[in-house]
């Protein structure tokens, strides 16, 4: 096409903006930037107070936060939150696979459960398992007390509060997959066992792990209720320092620290974790 030919194109006319069009002007939001500056300046006062009160005694906290008895406390809190936790959800699941039973006894035992050991206060079910000679005194010809250390109760005690709600929480990630993937697994023949492992399971993950890391992250944290058992755990062992001492708040900030870590770290995995199992879902992308 030559350029006189492009000269012959006609072209659409410019249309003037009218002198009085209306200007877009973006919100602003004066209220949310001062109560922005007013958090961040009452933060910063809290900040200041707790960094230069000379009560916390940061350097007696620095002194003790890495000792030998803090550590050895500290280790037992870890490891006492792991073998709750594992052992809660492998109770957890059995109660739950009863609560989802056709067989209305068992139905009946998983309701029971949960309803009991969830309606007991965690300190009183310690100090019920922590008297048990009082009510047994020899369980096959051996003192109850001298089969249950406080160790041991601690692990019985908490293990059996965490299934109550791990049963709950496997309970309703189960429930959460869709009844019509099942139907269609029997209907494609696949047996009872790969039906759970490969099409329930991975899906009642997305709903299980949540509540099951904040679960984590609260025995973690209630852990140091054992001490009152005398289990030598983390705060268990800040105190017998403060009872030799008598610096109270210095000791109970290591512990306040030690324990901002650890759940720290568990909040970190418990996003990585939370991130692999919402792989594919719209939230995800």
């Amino acid at each position: 096409m030559s350029s006189d030919t492009l000269a012959k194109v006609p072209t659409a006319p410019e249309i003037p903006e009218p002198a009085d069009a209306p200007r877009i002007v973006p919100q602003r939001h004066y209220g949310q930037w001062a109560a922005a500056v007013a958090v961040l300046v009452l933060l910063g006062f809290a900040v200041n107070s707790v960094l230069r009160n000379e009560a916390f005694q940061w350097d007696v906290v620095a002194e003790y936060f890495t000792s030998d008895s803090v550590l050895r406390g500290l280790w037992l809190t870890l490891w006492l939150t792991a073998v709750v936790m594992v052992l809660g959800f492998a109770l957890g699941t059995l109660i739950a696979a009863f609560r989802l039973s056709a067989n209305p006894v068992l139905r009946a035992v998983g309701w029971g459960y949960v309803w009991l050991f969830r309606s007991i206060p965690i300190l009183v079910q310690l100090l019920l398992w922590f008297n048990i000679g009082a009510l047994y005194p020899q369980v096959l010809g051996v003192r109850t007390v001298d089969l249950l250390s406080p160790v041991a109760v601690a692990v019985v005690g908490l293990t059996l509060h965490e299934a109550a709600f791990a049963a709950e929480v496997v309970r309703g990630g189960i429930l959460s997959v869709d009844r019509g993937q099942i139907e269609a697994a029997q209907a494609l023949g696949l047996s009872r066992s790969r039906r759970w492992w490969r099409i329930v399971l991975p899906q009642a993950m997305r709903s299980i792990v949540p509540p099951a890391a904040n679960m984590l992250i609260g025995t973690l944290k209630g852990t140091s209720i054992v001490s009152v058992i005398a289990v030598n755990d983390l705060l268990f062992s800040t105190q017998l320092i403060y009872h030799r001492t008598y610096q109270v708040i210095p000791l109970l900030m290591v512990a306040t620290v030690w324990y901002a870590v650890v759940t720290s770290l568990l909040g970190v995995g418990q996003y990585y974790v939370e991130k692999r199992y919402a792989r594919g879902t719209e939230h995800a992308r």
